[in-house]
């Protein structure tokens, strides 16, 4: 089973505007936040922005106690023609879930309101036939999952929450949606924590505000305790199709290495179909299945503005990325002795095995990275290039050399081997440099280091490009999945 978008994309919710489909997923401490894609297939799917682009609609916070914050699970609704996006920023959390809509899912979105005195993450929102707005919550305070009507143009309250559904038992009841099928309401929620012990369940009412009773097949979907090579599937949305089908979308990861395994690239989002039997869903895993996607891209910063795939944690690309006619010019970020990114120009990392290069002038490096504490970077500081390791408050050089100040840096992804007997990690990490067209790798490093397991948090790998000093220009940025060189 292929993720559909693969890479660190967690947290999937999904509508449909007649044939085609919207996606947004969590983004946490990144901007911009939430990016959204279409597919008019339900298996490619194209990134056509971010929800929240605009600096001022976004507090992020950089460092590592910024890791893992920010933007939790959203959900993305269409209705009486405006596209609608609720989630979390726990940056704020304070302050209530974030509301936004649009008339065009590219943009541009609304200035945030706030739902304030509700308290919790990870909210749904759906309208009732007599036009009533429900946010549905997981609510942090009480346990459990819950409710109250609000004015989605104000974010004002207007009744006094209420407990919908504790779940199965499992822990976490989170990850809410509210869906209408028939005659029924279905309230599927993700329970056992966003790890091995995920999964969906789901319960049901004549009326959207319960009471619910739960499915006597429940879970509808997990992986937990099986050897299936997908697993942590869990924090589901359901969507009817044009068809009349109906499918749904989850997140769940692809662990490597031998035991206890380790998952690099973060929660991906992937799609099963549904059929509905005695009145509940049943989750067919091998419809819609999706083939292995090309992910590779090569850019040289020729456009005005920057693809919607460059992220940065804890700042908006656009306040420090400029792209020029000679290429992208950088602000100078991180002095080269430190480890925190200020100005980190990133993508996800979204294939198992990659290669990527810059090129460029001035101080650049390149680093592969979960968060501030747990990286590999190659750094070219004028003539000297030189590979850091930094794993919790370990942060070493552990190779140098020489190269042309106009050399290419390169970090790679490959297949861990071990001898017989030994433990295997995920991957190996590989980083060096390319000067007059022969390559030099200097160091490589476990991969299990820069692993979920190991890192913690909910994030996953990216890739990024960051000034070491003033003057710098990139002139190309290549990623390639190795098993399509």
């Amino acid at each position: 089973m292929h993720p559909v978008i693969p890479g660190f994309h967690p947290d999937p919710s999904i509508c449909r505007v007649g044939d085609d489909y919207f996606l947004v997923n969590s983004s946490f401490e990144y901007a911009p936040g939430v990016p959204i894609f279409h597919s008019r297939d339900l298996v490619a799917w194209e990134q056509i922005g971010n929800v929240l682009d605009d600096p001022e609609h976004l507090v992020v916070q950089q460092g590592i106690g910024g890791a893992s914050g920010g933007i939790y699970a959203p959900t993305l609704r269409h209705h009486d023609g405006r596209f609608w996006m609720i989630t979390t920023n726990i940056h704020e959390v304070a302050r209530g879930h974030l509301l936004v809509h649009a008339d065009d899912p590219r943009g541009p979105w609304s200035e945030p309101v706030h739902v304030a005195g509700l308290i919790g993450i990870d909210p749904d929102i759906a309208w009732t036939d007599d036009g009533r707005c429900l946010v549905t919550w997981s609510d942090v305070m009480r346990g459990g999952i819950a409710q109250a009507e609000i004015d989605p143009f104000t974010g004002a309250v207007l009744s006094e929450p209420r407990s919908l559904w504790a779940g199965t038992g499992g822990a976490h009841a989170e990850g809410p949606h509210l869906v209408r099928h028939g005659d029924w309401w279905y309230l599927v929620v993700a329970e056992g924590g966003t790890g091995p012990g995920h999964m969906v369940t789901i319960a049901r009412s004549s009326r959207p505000d319960g009471p619910f009773e739960q499915a006597p097949t429940n879970p509808i979907l997990t992986h937990r305790s099986t050897g299936d090579p997908v697993q942590s599937t869990g924090h589901s949305d359901l969507i009817e199709l044009a068809d009349g089908s109906w499918a749904l979308v989850f997140l769940a990861t692809r662990p490597r290495g031998t035991f206890p395994r380790w998952h690099t690239n973060g929660r991906e989002t992937f799609i099963a179909g549904v059929d509905w039997v005695d009145g509940w869903p049943t989750v067919d895993e091998q419809r819609h299945a999706a083939p292995a996607s090309s992910t590779g891209f090569v850019d040289d910063f020729s456009t005005d503005a920057l693809d919607p795939r460059w992220i940065s944690p804890g700042r908006a690309p656009r306040t420090f990325a400029h792209p020029t006619a000679a290429g992208l010019a950088l602000d100078a970020g991180r002095a080269p002795e430190d480890a925190t990114a200020l100005a980190l120009l990133a993508a996800r990392v979204e294939d198992e095995r990659w290669s990527t290069t810059a090129e460029g002038s001035g101080d650049l490096a390149l680093s592969v990275r979960i968060d501030d504490a747990h990286q590999v970077i190659v750094e070219r500081v004028g003539s000297e290039i030189r590979v850091r390791v930094v794993i919790g408050p370990l942060d070493q050089v552990v190779a140098r050399s020489r190269a042309s100040v106009d050399s290419a840096l390169i970090v790679r992804a490959d297949e861990a081997v071990a001898e017989r007997g030994a433990r295997r990690g995920p991957d190996v990490i590989r980083a060096g440099f390319v000067d007059g067209g022969a390559e030099t790798l200097l160091a490589d490093v476990d991969g299990r280091y820069l692993s979920t397991e190991v890192a913690g948090g909910f994030t996953g790998r990216v890739i990024g490009i960051e000034a070491l000093g003033d003057g710098v220009v990139v002139q190309r940025f290549a990623y390639q999945p190795l098993s399509e060189e």
